[in-house]
């Protein structure tokens, strides 16, 4: 493949990638506690050119991507089963897949008394006790995460320490969820972090940012296809020359 098109192949692959990372940021910009993911770039160099320096050798390309730990605005919703931390720290819930972490705080009663995100993931107490509540009685959460009816406590809900300004220890999952990365050590409780009945925190992805990016990457999307259609046609022409030439 000359340099050109390797290149052109490089640039789409990357902006195929972008796409799909600021989509995915403009479809969350309403989940409460979602972390936005952004793009590092580098710079790609086509193989066998001369010139390293040569513009059409050069593309920059995706080399990774990275979430955006800061703490969205925490809103008062005026409902019990709405939480939101205030610190540093992710809740505690159990999925068919294991423990999982969120600052997604929309919580909800299931008849059996069991306190559940809106994906159905039982939240996690600290030991050895499990939240059974009276889904006929209000509930009240104290900031340290204690759960009580009728000024009789439930169970305290069990928080991770991980820094929301860089939080190495977890791994993205779908939507507003992360795994914790084991090689990072168990995870300990936040000394600081505070819980907020009745508020959630908001999704710190741009909804107008991320429009006005993928505005921009449609329109380079656009530009590669077209000078990749123009090199293939180049390409296409060049080798019919050759061969009535060498005819």
């Amino acid at each position: 493949m000359d340099p050109l098109m390797a290149t052109t192949a490089a640039g789409l692959r990357s902006r195929v990638e972008s796409l799909d990372l600021v989509a995915n940021n403009i479809a969350n910009a309403s989940t409460p506690g979602f972390k936005a993911d952004l793009e590092s770039y580098s710079l790609y160099d086509a193989a066998d050119v001369r010139d390293p320096g040569e513009a059409l050798s050069r593309m920059p390309t995706i080399e990774g991507r990275w979430t955006d730990w800061r703490a969205g605005a925490l809103v008062h919703t005026g409902r019990d089963l709405d939480l939101a931390l205030e610190g540093p720290g992710f809740f505690v819930v159990e999925s068919p897949q294991g423990l999982l972490y969120t600052r997604n705080g929309s919580f909800h009663l299931s008849a059996d008394g069991r306190l559940l995100t809106a994906d159905g993931y039982e939240l996690v107490t600290v030991e050895p006790q499990r939240i059974r509540a009276d889904p006929r009685l209000a509930i009240e959460i104290a900031a340290d995460g204690t759960v009580s009816q009728q000024g009789r406590a439930l169970g305290r809900l069990r928080l991770a320490a991980a820094s929301v300004t860089g939080a190495a220890a977890l791994e993205k999952r779908a939507g507003a969820y992360f795994a914790w990365n084991p090689q990072a050590g168990p995870a300990a409780t936040p000394q600081e972090t505070l819980v907020r009945q009745s508020y959630l925190e908001s999704s710190n992805s741009d909804p107008a940012a991320s429009a006005a990016r993928l505005i921009h990457l449609l329109r380079q999307f656009e530009s590669l296809q077209k000078a990749s259609q123009l090199g293939g046609e180049m390409n296409r022409r060049a080798s019919e020359e050759l061969a009535r030439v060498s005819g």
